[in-house]
């Protein structure tokens, strides 16, 4: 007799934690920051745009189903902030993310100004992290995801501009393994 109660206790608190857990979420939802102003690409290039090398742009990286690019006259300021490379990539012809690397914690303040004055105050949902060794910073648009991360033991930063709608397949285009493997992964 024992065990109908102790199943009956167990598939209690299995409802409520499930419960627990979508409320959690759910305000976690509630209190996102959403960004202000998303730009839907990078400076004038919109997500999705055919891309291809120009008299701008110079073909660095060469893959089947992804390609980068950066400026022929190296990479602009990104505000009034010098930065070490930026990088345009495509998955199959249409642009989909903008990798950008910079150095110094005085470049990573003003960063950090620039992206809150133009796209709006930091995310501080859970999993943020904006202080400590390593910092990642979010700003999350209805199609475009800006993720900033910068470590300060090795006074580097990278910044990931990308598409929404692109940012899972690209992920996936650039985890397959090489078809040259003969199967192997990693």
């Amino acid at each position: 007799m024992a065990r109908p109660k102790q199943n009956r206790r167990a598939a209690l608190l299995h409802v409520f934690f499930v419960c627990a857990g979508l409320l959690l979420s759910l305000g976690t939802l509630v209190f996102a920051v959403p960004m202000q102003n998303d730009p839907n690409g990078f400076e004038g290039i919109p997500w999705g745009a055919g891309f291809s090398e120009t008299a701008d742009f110079k073909l660095v990286d060469d893959s089947p189903r992804i390609k980068g690019y950066e400026l022929v006259q190296g990479p602009p300021p990104l505000g009034r902030v010098k930065v070490d490379t930026m990088r345009f990539i495509t998955l199959n012809g249409k642009f989909a993310r903008v990798t950008i690397r910079y150095h110094s914690t005085e470049a990573h303040k003003q960063i950090v100004d620039y992206f809150q004055s133009k796209y709006g105050p930091l995310d501080r949902t859970p999993g943020q992290i904006s202080k400590g060794g390593v910092q990642q910073l979010n700003w999350r648009g209805d199609d475009t995801l800006i993720t900033l991360t910068y470590e300060s033991g090795t006074d580097r930063g990278i910044i990931f501009f990308e598409s929404r709608a692109f940012a899972l397949k690209l992920s996936e285009e650039m985890m397959a393994p090489d078809p040259d493997l003969g199967g192997a992964t990693y």
